[in-house]
């Protein structure tokens, strides 16, 4: 199985980073990328669109998953936010942007944010879930013989 069901070799994912402007909340944020999320659905589920997420920063920052000496907390906590989509290639992409209906809340989402808009376009080199607890006891099991 895979995160995003049926996501094909040669798929791609897009990012953008949003970075909330003062006068802007969070609230601000998500009622504006849930229209825009839902147009996306409604109008590009049977035209290469997959899945998506949206992500806030929660203002932690792991000690143990950085190597920047000691992490602090992120001055971005509760202000930006990734919007992150899973398409089955660029071109499908490029054709949602082209909407009547998806520019205007396209741009709505774009007015809260200080950074503009840069949207990364990714290739997935791998995807994957968590073992069962089964699953995972025979890996651990597997490894412990192979060392």
């Amino acid at each position: 199985m895979t995160l995003i069901n049926n996501f094909p070799h040669g798929g791609i994912v897009t990012i953008n980073r949003v970075i909330l402007k003062e006068e802007f909340t969070i609230d601000d944020l998500q009622e504006r990328v849930a229209l825009m999320c839902e147009n996306v659905k409604t109008y590009h589920s049977e035209t290469g669109f997959l899945g998506g997420m949206v992500v806030l920063n929660s203002g932690q920052i792991s000690n143990e998953g950085s190597d920047k000496g000691k992490a602090l907390d992120s001055e971005f906590k509760d202000k930006e936010a990734l919007i992150i989509t899973f398409w089955n290639s660029y071109e499908d992409h490029e054709n949602s942007h082209k909407s009547d209906s998806f520019q205007p809340l396209f741009q709505k989402v774009i007015d809260v944010c200080e950074n503009g808009n840069e949207e990364i376009v990714y290739d997935m080199l791998w995807q994957g879930e968590a073992y069962t607890p089964e699953m995972a006891k025979l890996a651990q099991e597997a490894k412990e013989k192979n060392k």
